[in-house]
């Protein structure tokens, strides 16, 4: 069972960047997928960025040229680095895998060949204009 907890959200202008990490309490490596998620008030969750089992990146329309997902497998550490953010890009960002959780799974999301079943608590990002 893998936990998963992001941090390095925050409030920023336009223009500016952040990046979120999301930390596994055990290895995930190439075993698992993993992706990176957001939610804004009143809309449905949707996918940002995700790494495959091979390592093959994935990016929302929305996010190309702009988001890069990247993975640190020493230390179990997923990142999503956001430059040029938008006030469009102000949402809860969740980390998720395709491995079992560690209580009963709240959501599950299928999308490009995984099950995102392992939610991490979310971090805040505000962009202002």
């Amino acid at each position: 069972q893998v936990q998963l907890v992001e941090s390095g959200g925050g409030s920023v202008q336009a223009g500016g960047s952040l990046r979120l990490s999301c930390a596994a309490s055990a290895y995930t490596g190439r075993t698992y997928c993993m992706g990176w998620f957001r939610q804004a008030p009143g809309k449905e969750r949707e996918g940002v960025a995700s790494i495959g089992r091979d390592g093959t990146t994935r990016y929302a329309d929305s996010a190309k040229g702009r988001f890069t997902i990247s993975q640190d497998n020493a230390k179990n550490i997923l990142y999503l680095q956001m430059n040029s953010l938008k006030p469009e890009d102000t949402a809860m960002y969740y980390c998720a895998a395709d491995v079992a959780p560690v209580h009963p799974a709240t959501m599950v999301v299928v999308a490009d060949g995984c099950v995102y079943k392992n939610w991490g608590q979310g971090t805040q990002v505000t962009v202002s204009s």
